[in-house]
Parts: C-alpha cells; sequence; structure tokens
C-alpha cells in the first residue's frame, strides 16, 4: 500500500471497494468476490490486484491426496483442491469483468512482491 502510495504513476486505488459476481464450483451458487486492489494510473489504465500466496495459485500436487496414515484422502488435500477451485473460478470471473472494461487483471505473489511467506 505504501507502494502504491507513493508511486509517481499511480494517481487513484482502493482496496476491496467492489464486488465481482462468481459461481463457485463447490455448491454451485454465486457469490462476490472482492479483490484486494484496483488501481488506476496516469495514462489512465487501471489494473485489479489480487495477492495470494504462491501455493494458491498453482494445482494441488495429487502425489499428496493419500497423505495419511491410512491411505485415505488427506483432508489438508482436499482443502488445497477446493480453495484452488474457488480461486480459479473467481480469477476466471475477475479476468472477464477486466476485459469488458478494458482493464488489465494481475495476480501477485510473494515473489513478485519480494517477500518470504512462511504459510
Amino acid at each position: 500500500m505504501s507502494y502504491l502510495d507513493s508511486h509517481p504513476d499511480i494517481v487513484k486505488w482502493s482496496s476491496e471497494e467492489f464486488f465481482i459476481p462468481y459461481k463457485s464450483p463447490i455448491d454451485g451458487k454465486y457469490h462476490r468476490y472482492f479483490p484486494d486492489f484496483w488501481v488506476k494510473k496516469k495514462d489512465g489504465s487501471c489494473v485489479v490486484i489480487e495477492v495470494k500466496p504462491a501455493a494458491q495459485t498453482k494445482e494441488p500436487d495429487i502425489r499428496k491426496k493419500n497423505n495419511t496414515p491410512s491411505g485415505r484422502v488427506s483432508r489438508r488435500y482436499l482443502k488445497e483442491v477446493k480453495t484452488y477451485g474457488i480461486n480459479q473460478a473467481k480469477w476466471k470471473a475477475a479476468q472477464q469483468f477486466c476485459e469488458d472494461r478494458r482493464w488489465k487483471f494481475q495476480i501477485m505473489t510473494e515473489k513478485e512482491l519480494g517477500i518470504k511467506y512462511n504459510g
């Protein structure tokens, strides 16, 4: 946020100020997705930014599926699959929402932000 406040090319920004409807692959219902940031630049272009841990941007590793002593599907794996599926639905809706407005949609992780995440 300090970066957004101090960058000379950014004229306005907001955080979680609007929502994008998306259909959840989990329950088939529509939900509201509030992107992390909306940024307007001096050149008039706008960017919607979502900040997520890199691990949530990758499909869960199927090799870790049965990572329990009994060989059952682990709760952690199921949670990762659910999170990934919901994120994909949100980001697909956000991409379309932004395209309709000639905005850009960008996902940023700790890698792009230059920080360490120990989640």
